[in-house]
């Protein structure tokens, strides 16, 4: 995974999550799930890595994030939003990569 092709996704997430502040709803969901995947990240990646790491944990993120939000709602229907989720969640882990710069 290219780590620069990654983080512009990561980044494009976590706009589209903040863009969801509009709507109260939405925002407080999206950001609940964000919150459940972060989670997720820190038991698999765990609290030391680096941005390359992280981007390698990316690769195939779709399938795990989307398995993982159902099972964090399984009442609820499927998550519709599951790749903007993952893409902020893994924008707000990143800040904690030993070689993260803005």
């Amino acid at each position: 995974m290219d780590v620069e092709l990654a983080r512009q996704q990561w980044q494009d997430g976590n706009r589209r999550v903040e863009r969801a502040r509009g709507d109260g709803p939405r925002y407080i969901r999206l950001t609940g799930q964000v919150d459940v995947v972060v989670a997720a990240l820190r038991k698999r990646v765990g609290q030391v890595f680096t941005i390359q790491e992280l981007a390698e944990a990316y690769d195939g993120a779709d399938e795990w994030v989307l398995e993982l939000l159902d099972e964090a709602e399984p009442e609820a229907p499927p998550a519709a939003e599951a790749g903007t989720v993952a893409d902020a969640a893994f924008h707000l882990y990143a800040r904690g990569a030993v070689d993260y710069r803005p």
